[in-house]
């Protein structure tokens, strides 16, 4: 069970409205550990089953690397532009890798329903492409932080 939000319950999201965040979201922005020790962040679009958050990410990439190295990842999905409209969720913990790598498309139960959600969500498509490039990466939140300055406004 993801741990509490300590500050800003006010603006904090409930769970249903967390799922319908997380679930209507393209793009969110991946933080890793470089070997170095500094931060590195990207942009991936994802999907959200309802529980754990699905990156498909290129293996060949920085990132990729990183999570190899060090599985620990924050994310951070968020929209709006004025003050008033902005609202987001950081989820933070260790990822999996699930699948082979890179994806190839060759059967596995665990990635039927995501690979589904991310190829409507994302493509239009009731099937996911593959390109030999990606693979699935799946974070189940140790921690949740959500804000919705939405709520500001309401008395």
């Amino acid at each position: 069970m993801p741990a509490t939000q300590r500050r800003g319950r006010r603006i904090m999201m409930t769970s249903d409205e967390l799922d319908v965040f997380l679930t209507e979201q393209r793009t969110c922005r991946v933080a890793t550990v470089s070997t170095d020790g500094r931060p590195h962040a990207s942009t991936l679009w994802f999907a959200w089953d309802g529980t754990s958050l699905w990156l498909y990410s290129i293996t060949r990439s920085r990132r990729w690397a990183d999570l190899r190295r060090d599985p620990r990842v924050a994310v951070v999905v968020d929209s709006g532009e004025e003050y008033g409209e902005l609202r987001g969720a950081e989820l933070s913990g260790s990822v999996e890798f699930v699948g082979e790598a890179p994806r190839t498309g060759e059967p596995n139960s665990s990635l039927e329903q995501v690979e589904r959600l991310f190829a409507q969500k994302n493509f239009g498509l009731d099937e996911m492409p593959h390109d030999g490039r990606h693979a699935w990466v799946r974070l189940t939140p140790e921690s949740i932080a959500s804000w919705d300055f939405r709520k500001l406004a309401t008395p």
